[in-house]
């Protein structure tokens, strides 16, 4: 259960980092960052902030007006940034991952904070401290709100791109390859939402 042990070894202000969308076919990758601006626990904390992959909608969308409420009450702050699809074929995932995470850090304006980013991989950026937690969503709550934050946000964004691609499924798979939706990639071809750096698109461009 993430609680804030990583968090209270720090002096800075800390941010925790995560993204969703890396392993999607279609749209962008959306980070999140999260502030909590002190570490006093309440019981809501662990009842209702996990890792978003774990948690259903319903309970997820939950979480989510918990943590806008938390923002409007001063105890978090949190940000969001996007990398799009062309970001995403021009640099490869990775890349794009931490573009879009360098464009979260920025919006905080903070002069020294220290990052937790969830993951196995590094920023470099700026003058920032930062450290690499591996399921970080399971072990701080700043990842963790940070992690349903940035669910909640990408899977509305693919409802909406779904109302104009209505054939590719993806208000239910949020871009990611289910069998309809790489079905009916061969049988209408990819949108300017789908990765083309991407298999099977890729190879459906060039053959």
């Amino acid at each position: 259960m993430p609680d804030f042990s990583i968090e209270e070894k720090f002096t800075d202000p800390v941010i925790g980092l995560d993204e969703v969308g890396r392993g999607p076919l279609a749209g962008p990758v959306i980070s999140c960052g999260c502030y909590f601006k002190n570490y006093t626990t309440q019981e809501d904390f662990y009842n209702l902030i996990g890792d978003s992959k774990k948690l259903s909608e319903k309970k997820r969308q939950v979480s989510f007006e918990f943590l806008q409420n938390l923002k409007k009450e001063g105890i978090i702050d949190y940000h969001l940034g996007i990398a799009n699809v062309e970001e995403i074929d021009k640099l490869n995932i990775l890349e794009a991952t931490k573009l879009s995470m360098k464009r979260v850090v920025d919006k905080f304006n903070l002069q020294s904070a220290q990052l937790i980013i969830d993951g196995n991989f590094s920023l470099n950026y700026k003058s920032y401290k930062e450290q690499s937690v591996i399921k970080g969503d399971d072990k701080s709550l700043s990842i963790a709100a940070a992690s349903i934050i940035a669910k909640v946000h990408r899977d509305r964004l693919m409802k909406k791109l779904s109302i104009r691609h209505q054939h590719f499924g993806w208000e239910k798979n949020a871009g990611y390859g289910t069998k309809m939706h790489i079905e009916n990639i061969h049988r209408l071809g990819p949108t300017i939402h789908h990765r083309k750096t991407f298999e099977p698109i890729k190879s459906l461009i060039h053959s």
